[in-house]
C-alpha cells in the first residue's frame, strides 16, 4: 500500500462528512476552508487499478441498514485513535439508520480478534468492518467469510490477502508517505544533522513496516548526516514509549531527535525526557497520529511536528459498503489524505484534533 504512489486520484474526490467532533483533512497542513471541518478526503482510490463488483465477488445484495453489520476493533480504547475510530463507526451507523451494528474489541489480543470476528460471522453478519491488529494470520476468518460471501472492509491496517477474493477492500492512510513526511520534519528540526532514535510501532503489521521504511528512505535521500542510532519497539503504547525512551537516554545521551511512530509513544517519550530533566524542545520529537494531547505538545514546545493519521473511517466505510451492494465497482485500496500539525498551525488547529 505504502509504495503505490502512482495511482491516479479519483475524478471526483469523495468528501465525506463525519460527526461534529471530526477534523478536516487537507493533506498539506494548511487551514481548512470555512465549513469543511469534519470532512475526510479520499485522496486516491486506485482509479486505474483493480476494482471489485458484487457480481465479481459472488455475493448477494442486502440492505446495509437492516443487515447485521459487525465491526471488530483491535486495540484497547485507552488510545485516542481507537476511541475516535470506534465512535466514528457507531456515529455513522446511527446517522444512516443501521439497526443491527455489533461492535467487538480484541483488547490488543490477536487470538481474541480472530474469535471475535468468527463469532460475528456465526451471528449472521452480512458485512464486516475490521481494524486488524496484525496483517497476517487471518486465514481462518477469511475462509469462513468467503464460504458465506461476506464482504470484509479493512480500515487503518491491511490484511495480507487478495482483495475481491479474500476481502473486499482496504481504506486507510499511505503509511509509507507518512514516514517520508515525518522524515522531512525531522530534517528541518535538526538542520540535516544529528543522531535520531526510532520508537517503532508494534511488529507484524503494515503500519509499522511502512512508516519505518518511509522514514529511513527519506532520511537517506535528503539528510545522510542524520544517523539513526537506536531502534526499539514501543508497541504503540505510552507506557512502553516511556520505558524505551528511558533506556535511550541512558544508552544514547547524544540523541537529538526521536521519531515516534504514533503519538502515544511520543507522549511517553515526553514523560521520560521530563523525568531526565530535559528542557522542552531539547530533543526534537516528530510523531504520527494527530491526537489532541500530541498537538498540545507542539503548542507547549515538547513536540516539533505531528503527521496526522485520520481515524474517522465511519462515513467512508459505510459509503463503500452501500456502493458495493448497489453494484458499483469498488477499488482494492482507497488512500485518504492527512494533514500536518506544526508550530505554525498547532494552536489554531487544536480544536480539530481528536
Amino acid at each position: 500500500m505504502g509504495r503505490r504512489r502512482g495511482w491516479a486520484a479519483l475524478a471526483v474526490a469523495a468528501l465525506l462528512v463525519t460527526g461534529a467532533c471530526a477534523k478536516s483533512e487537507d493533506g498539506a497542513g494548511t487551514p481548512a476552508p470555512a465549513g469543511s471541518e469534519g470532512q475526510q478526503v479520499a485522496q486516491s482510490a486506485a482509479a486505474d487499478g483493480p476494482t471489485c463488483t458484487l457480481q465479481a465477488f459472488g455475493g448477494e445484495a442486502f440492505d446495509v441498514k437492516t443487515a447485521t453489520v459487525g465491526f471488530s476493533q483491535s486495540e484497547k480504547e485507552a488510545n485516542p485513535f481507537r476511541i475516535a475510530e470506534t465512535q466514528s463507526i457507531k456515529d455513522e451507523a446511527k446517522a444512516l439508520g443501521v439497526t443491527n451494528l455489533r461492535v467487538t474489541n480484541a483488547q490488543s489480543q490477536f487470538s481474541k480478534q480472530i474469535s471475535d470476528v468468527q463469532q460475528l460471522i456465526a451471528q449472521g453478519a452480512k458485512l464486516l468492518v475490521i481494524a486488524p491488529l496484525n496483517s497476517d494470520g487471518w486465514e481462518p476468518v477469511l475462509k469462513q467469510a468467503a464460504e458465506k460471501k461476506i464482504p470484509i472492509i479493512t480500515i487503518d491496517r491491511k490484511i495480507n490477502a487478495k482483495p475481491c477474493t479474500d476481502y473486499l477492500t482496504f481504506i486507510g492512510s499511505d503509511f509509507y508517505e507518512q514516514g517520508k513526511r515525518a522524515a522531512d520534519q525531522m530534517v528541518a528540526a535538526l538542520n540535516g544533522t544529528g543522531e535520531v532514535a526510532i520508537l517503532l510501532g508494534a511488529p507484524g503489521n503494515n503500519v509499522t513496516t511502512d512508516r519505518t521504511a518511509g522514514f529511513k528512505d527519506r532520511i537517506a535521500e535528503k539528510a545522510p548526516n542524520i544517523k539513526i542510532t537506536f531502534e526499539q519497539t514501543g508497541e504503540f503504547t505510552r507506557e512502553k514509549g516511556q520505558q524505551v525512551t528511558e533506556q535511550l537516554i541512558q544508552s544514547r545521551p547524544g540523541t537529538s531527535g526521536i521519531y515516534a511512530e504514533n503519538d502515544e509513544m511520543a507522549l511517553g517519550a515526553v514523560t521520560a525526557l521530563k523525568g531526565a530533566g530535559k528542557a522542552a524542545g531539547q530533543v526534537k520529537i516528530v510523531s504520527i497520529d494527530g491526537t489532541r494531547a500530541a498537538v498540545q505538545g507542539i503548542v507547549d514546545g515538547w513536540l516539533y511536528s505531528v503527521i496526522e493519521s485520520n481515524p474517522r473511517f465511519g462515513p467512508l466505510a459505510f459509503q463503500t459498503a452501500q456502493k458495493f451492494v448497489a453494484g458499483e465497482a469498488i477499488p482494492a485500496t482507497t488512500i485518504i489524505s492527512d494533514r500536518e500539525y506544526t508550530t505554525a498551525n498547532a494552536k489554531d488547529s487544536l480544536g480539530h484534533a481528536y
